[in-house]
Formats: C-alpha cells, sequence, structure tokens
C-alpha cells in the first residue's frame, strides 16, 4: 500500500510542479511578488496532496513566533517538503541554494526570479568571497525573510551533525533575529527516497533568537535549539 500510495503521491507531484511552472512562466517578465504567489501556491498545493494521497497531516505550532520586525530563519532540512511549504508561513521568502540548481532549465529562472542567493559549496571561489557581504546587500536592501538550513544539507531524521559555521556568519552580518524552525519531515518523506509514508508532519518555530550573541555561542545555540526540538519530536 505504501508503494502505491507513493507512485501516486510523486505523480501528482512532478505533475503539479510542471503545471505550475507553465503557467507561472508569464511571472518570468513581471515583478517578483507574482513569481512569489505561485511558490505560496506550490507550498499549500504539496500539504494538500500529503493529505489527500498519503493522509498525512501537516500541524504547525507556535505561528505567533514569527517576529514582526526583519528576520531571517534557520531551518531543519530533511527532505523536499520544507523548501516548498515554509513558504506558506514565511512571507515572500528568499533562499540561499547550491549554484548548480541555477542551471535546472526554468526552475533556475524562478529560483533567480525570486531573488535566491547562489553559492558554490565544498570550494573557495572569488564569488564565495564575497558571499556574505552579498547576503547583508540583498537581504537588508529587500527586507524580505532569509530562509537557510544550517545542517548544509539533508539528513535523515534521526541524524544529528554539526551545524555549518557559515550561518554564525550570516547571523552576524545581518545583526537581525534569528527564528529556528524545527519539523520531522523526513519520518515522512525520507531525503533520497522514493518512497512516502503515511503519519503527521510537525513545524515547530522555537523562540526567536535576537542579535548580537558572539557567532560561535550563537551556533552552539542553534544547534542546541534544534536538535532538542527534533528529539521531543520523536
Amino acid at each position: 500500500m505504501v508503494y502505491i500510495r507513493s507512485i501516486i503521491f510523486n505523480i501528482f507531484f512532478y505533475s503539479g510542479l510542471v503545471v505550475t511552472f507553465i503557467v507561472a512562466l508569464p511571472t518570468l517578465i513581471l515583478p517578483s511578488k507574482y513569481a512569489l504567489f505561485f511558490g505560496r501556491l506550490l507550498g499549500n498545493y504539496v500539504i494538500f496532496i500529503l493529505n489527500i494521497i498519503l493522509k498525512t497531516k501537516v500541524e504547525f505550532k507556535n505561528l505567533e513566533k514569527i517576529p514582526k520586525e526583519n528576520f531571517f530563519v534557520a531551518s531543519a532540512h530533511q527532505s523536499m517538503f520544507e523548501t516548498f511549504v515554509l513558504q506558506t508561513i514565511i512571507k515572500n521568502p528568499m533562499f540561499i541554494i547550491k549554484k548548480e540548481l541555477l542551471k535546472i532549465p526554468l526552475f533556475g529562472r524562478y529560483l533567480k526570479k525570486i531573488g535566491c542567493i547562489e553559492i558554490t559549496r565544498n570550494t573557495t571561489t572569488k564569488d564565495n568571497l564575497g558571499f556574505f557581504d552579498k547576503v547583508k546587500e540583498v537581504v537588508l536592501k529587500n527586507q524580505r525573510p532569509l530562509i537557510i538550513f544550517p545542517q548544509g544539507t539533508r539528513l535523515k531524521f534521526n541524524e544529528r551533525l554539526p551545524l555549518k559555521k557559515g550561518v554564525g556568519r550570516i547571523y552576524e552580518i545581518l545583526n537581525i533575529l534569528c527564528l529556528p524552525i524545527v519539523h520531522d519531515s523526513g519520518k515522512v518523506w525520507p531525503k533520497k527516497s522514493f518512497l512516502k509514508y503515511p503519519g503527521k508532519i510537525t513545524i515547530s518555530l522555537l523562540d526567536p533568537i535576537k542579535p548580537g550573541l558572539d557567532k560561535e555561542i550563537f551556533v552552539k545555540l542553534l544547534e542546541k535549539n534544534i536538535y532538542d526540538e527534533i528529539n521531543k519530536l520523536s
């Protein structure tokens, strides 16, 4: 039954992506707010098909913790799920993405349109040397929330790797609130797995971390808060 539901889910998921990309083509020459609308639409579509096909409900906890002032999001990363669904609760977000994603036909165009900031991972390049300055300039200029995944890659639900030090540098240069977000999407939608499972995905917003801490202390605090909350969801 899980295998059959997974086949149906994947058909609807990828078909939905293709249809949305085609319908949204005019947004590539319109202001970015229109492309962002389709991002939110896809996030709600994912929640819908998870519920209808997999019988998986998505629960949001502590939405009142979303700051009214400028902030960035540091989210756990376990699957493709959160890259879509976080757009339903975080208004007009930007993402830090792997540079190679921009090479994907059409999809890469949409990523650039919504203002994603690319980075070449695991290497030192001329572009990367000015990366943090670019993050500061883009985020503070646009006054839109930045979503980052400080674990650096998708992890299995039970993996506990140290956070990347870059999140501390971003916290330091932006000097704004950090909103940690934790979830257990990996239990339903494991990374690099065809199979998707029924159940419930909980997305929990934690207390924002105020600016001004030493960046190393911030990284340790963020890591503790994220993994403590994931342990509660186990």
